[in-house]
């Protein structure tokens, strides 16, 4: 196991140190400046339609809403990597992880915007017809005309996702039990295996139904504790924000090595947490009933900024103003449940436990969406689909148990491959994205109501769950 564990880091090493970290600053700043600072002008409107209800069939069912598809994707997106990652990143690469954390998930909103819109413009009818399901395997299929790509993007997510994330995920709940209450890690593998059984083989429905109610409430509760501790520890503000910015530029070295540390733990972890670009949120992009695609695409630039300049921030000023992360034998969850004894007292790894147990559970069953989507892309086999449920009841059961070093390694392993085949979808595609954009302005600069057709964009194909402007205007006729 160690020979493997040790072949699967070298991999890592060249992937994230040669190739994906370049790759997703320089996308991530060309598609800035392609979209006009889509993520930072638009910022009010990413509220504003947050709260728009979801569109009617024509059957007279309600789809799904941008809130609920925000939710499940949150539910992806918060997790592990907020409260486990972001301590992995300071303890291996400094305080200074953390500025590139912001960094990538500045930057990476405007990939985020792309890939979700895209995922919106070529959704398809699920066997409801007031559902729809979609995401880079569909618009790989649809809009590059290249199915091959979009299998082999379904495979690699759906292991990703929904087995490898899954586990990691599970292995961070067991853990933190461990240290809150000296919880049997196979017992709590087997309580969250039954669990997720219970949630999985009831549909989208009912795993949009959980995330939209525990996500929020978790979330919530979580950064008003963060702010509780910044202001206890207000007069050390200024000296923390110094100490992230010089850690950053390698200018002063504290823990986990030098500049090159900080940068690759904190593009890798504010990658496993954000998801920017990656091609997994737009899988729940797709799922949600709008009047025109750009709303999802600025609605999943928003939970960009909700996971890492919100939620993975709290956990890092949590950690940094402890001065725990100088401790070597503390890392992971362990190393955020000691940050918050050191604040707060005794009891905060119990809460540092029940956080991590819903923020994680609803990252699982988020994660296992993301696979079912993928499967039924492939082939809509019930049998494959079994096999697939059962495969992440296992997975969470072996994550549970696993060594903590080997469920990362394959988690950045193969999120990396993930994202790379994304971001070369999205860049060729990234023009139809842009003239979606364009629609969008020119209606909200008519003072109205943005709403997408089919033939909105010229030459446009592959399209299948939007209606075309001169059918929809003879039928008012």
């Amino acid at each position: 196991m160690e020979i493997f564990n040790n072949i699967i880091s070298e991999l890592n090493n060249y992937m994230w140190s040669y190739v994906l970290i370049a790759v997703l600053v320089v996308l991530g700043t060309y598609f800035t400046f392609r979209t006009r600072f889509v993520q930072f002008k638009y910022f009010p409107e990413m509220i504003k339609v947050l709260k728009d209800p979801a569109t009617v069939s024509s059957e007279g069912k309600r789809g799904r809403s941008s809130f609920q598809a925000f939710t499940v994707s949150l539910a992806s997106r918060v997790g592990t990597g907020n409260l486990a990652g972001v301590a992995t990143a300071i303890s291996a690469g400094g305080p200074g992880a953390v500025f590139w954390m912001w960094i990538i998930a500045l930057v990476g909103a405007a990939s985020s915007f792309i890939e979700s819109t895209l995922a919106q413009i070529y959704k398809v009818k699920d066997k409801d017809e007031a559902e729809y399901r979609g995401g880079p395997a569909y618009y790989m299929e649809r809009g590059l005309n290249k199915r091959w790509l979009g299998i082999l993007f379904a495979i690699i997510i759906v292991f990703t996702f929904g087995l490898v994330f899954s586990s990691v995920q599970s292995n961070t709940i067991s853990l933190a039990f461990d240290q809150a209450f000296g919880f049997d890690r196979f017992w709590m593998g087997v309580i969250l295996a039954v669990m997720t059984a219970a949630v999985i083989f009831g549909g989208i429905k009912r795993i949009a139904f959980v995330s939209q109610i525990i996500v929020p409430i978790m979330a919530v509760l979580y950064l008003i504790l963060a702010v509780i501790i910044v202001i206890m520890n207000f007069s050390e503000i200024p000296a923390m924000l110094s100490l992230i910015v010089k850690n950053a530029f390698g200018l002063q070295e504290v823990v986990g090595g030098g500049m090159g540390a900080a940068v690759m733990m904190g593009i890798k972890r504010g990658l496993f947490s954000n998801e920017a670009g990656m091609g997994s949120a737009p899988n729940a992009a797709a799922t949600a009933a709008v009047t025109h695609p750009v709303k999802q695409g600025l609605i999943q630039t928003l939970g960009v900024f909700t996971d890492t300049l919100l939620i993975c921030t709290a956990t890092a000023f949590i950690i940094i103003m402890s001065g725990e992360y100088t401790n070597p034998d503390l890392d992971g969850i362990q190393l955020t449940q000691a940050a918050l004894t050191a604040h707060v007292g005794s009891w905060a790894p119990a809460f540092v436990g029940g956080a991590i147990f819903l923020f994680a559970f609803t990252s699982i069953i988020g994660n296992y969406y993301y696979g079912e989507t993928n499967i039924e892309f492939i082939k809509e086999s019930p049998t494959a689909l079994l096999v697939y449920r059962l495969a992440v009841i296992g997975m969470v059961l072996f994550g549970s148990i696993a060594e903590l070093a080997i469920v990362w390694n394959l988690a950045d392993l193969f999120m990396g491959i993930m994202a790379l085949i994304n971001l070369i979808a999205i860049t060729l595609l990234a023009k139809i994205a842009m003239a979606a954009l364009k629609d969008y302005r020119e209606q909200r600069k008519q003072g109205k109501d943005p709403v997408f057709y089919a033939d909105s964009i010229d030459g446009l194909t592959g399209i299948e769950s939007w209606d075309y402007r001169k059918s929809v205007e003879s039928e008012n006729k």
